[in-house]
């Protein structure tokens, strides 16, 4: 008994560990403002996205907000970039921790504790970087223009204890700029700003793979280039890819490709960061998109588009690009963040007993003994291949995978239990 007992907490921890799932996909909605009078039309919100049950939920409203431009999660909270203030939520309750004053953040990055916050606007400040204390937003320090970013600046990449800056000065219309700095997080000391060259001003997009940053320039809103930097400092070079700008955001890394979309069109199109060429056409999208971001378990894309004043909806893409579902979102759905999660996180105490019936299965079978909790199914590799809610004696269907043996793993908040169940 012992050794099965050790056996089935061992599998049980080994899949915790190797494994994640997809919780939720936040999605960050922009909303409308009608910048003729300054009236904000459709309030910035913010959604979940319950992959498991195909729902989504508005859950809060950022009022006098006039957009919203980023949203990073990071141990349990999230935290927004709002046209003039950063918020904090707690990530499973979606309470507001905390809120602090920032005019003109765009992009978020994080280190330990330091949440480090790019600014940029129509108008000029004396800091385009700020670095807060993540528990409480209190201000730790604001590196000014002769120590910092002497421009409006934008992404963010944290690499160990460097956050790399993309500084773009984009609201200045004529006058782009295109430098990578970096900032040393543990002596909040600015510096090694990488000019990108007449190709690479107005980096709109950065990216890391590798040794190597990749940013996305919109150049002076007349072209689009793609930027690859080394990140020792050693070697950067640009290649044109389009003789018009790329949407607002509207890029991002799937896989070892860059995708892109042109502004106004309706082709999506990869990049091969590697051989740094046009690849061409991504087959099956036909749509202008707002947002593009690929979620890390599955390898699905997801994808936003809007009107920008009435309606948003996000589609989601397999990896063969066969559109899976879409559902509806708040104006504007700018920022898609996804919160992976361990399966059966934090269940280390107690080992739970349930069944299986019938096992070996056609397909289908009852979890039994157990009235609710979490329900994970993995193959043997530990590949997720479904997951949901368990309701007293629920039911699986595993009729459309391959005959051969799969993982069940079930938890209800304190224990957690493994058994096979073979598919014939």
């Amino acid at each position: 008994m012992k050794k099965k007992l050790l056996f089935i907490f061992a599998l049980s921890a080994g899949i915790s560990n190797a494994q994640n799932y997809l919780h939720q996909a936040l999605v960050l909605n922009e909303g409308y403002q009608d910048y003729t009078t300054g009236e904000i039309l459709v309030p910035v919100t913010v959604g979940s996205y319950d992959p498991i049950n195909d729902v989504y939920n508005s859950i809060d409203t950022l009022f006098g907000m006039r957009f919203a431009s980023d949203l990073l999660i990071d141990q349990g909270y999230y935290y927004i970039a709002a046209d003039t203030k950063i918020f904090k939520f707690d990530l499973n309750t979606n309470t507001q921790v905390a809120v602090v004053d920032c005019p003109g953040v765009r992009n978020l990055g994080i280190y330990q504790n330091k949440l480090i916050a790019t600014r940029g606007e129509y108008q000029q400040y004396d800091s385009y970087l700020h670095v807060y204390d993540a528990s409480n937003l209190s201000l730790i320090v604001a590196i000014d223009t002769a120590q910092g970013p002497k421009y409006a600046s934008q992404n963010i990449v944290v690499d160990g204890s460097s956050a790399y800056i993309a500084v773009n000065n984009g609201f200045d219309w004529g006058n782009e700029k295109g430098f990578v700095g970096k900032l040393d997080l543990n002596t909040l000391t600015y510096g090694n700003e990488l000019d990108l060259g007449p190709d690479g001003k107005n980096p709109d997009n950065l990216v890391k793979v590798g040794s190597f940053l990749y940013t996305v320039n919109n150049k002076d809103w007349s072209g689009s280039s793609v930027s690859k930097i080394a990140l020792d400092g050693t070697s950067n070079s640009t290649v044109n890819i389009a003789t018009a700008s790329t949407g607002c955001g509207t890029s991002a890394l799937r896989d070892d490709k860059l995708v892109y979309q042109i502004s106004m069109e309706n082709t999506l199109n990869e990049f091969d960061i590697n051989l740094m060429n046009v690849v061409g056409p991504v087959n099956g999208h036909s749509l202008s998109y707002y947002e593009l971001a690929q979620e890390p378990v599955s390898g699905n894309l997801y994808t936003s588009e809007t009107d920008y004043f009435s309606f948003g909806k996000v589609h989601i893409f397999s990896s063969n690009n066969d559109e899976l579902t879409s559902f509806d979102v708040g104006v504007s759905p700018g920022t898609i963040v996804f919160d992976v999660r361990p399966i059966s996180a934090g269940l280390v105490n107690e080992v739970l007993s349930f069944g299986i019936s019938p096992n070996p299965t056609e397909g289908l079978f009852t979890i039994e003994n157990i009235q609710e909790g979490d329900y994970f199914v993995t193959d043997i590799a530990g590949k997720l291949i479904i997951n949901g809610k368990i309701t007293d004696n629920q039911q699986v269907d595993l009729s459309n995978v391959l005959p051969g043996y799969y993982i069940v793993n079930v938890s209800n908040g304190t224990s957690s239990g493994v058994q096979k169940v073979l598919v014939r």
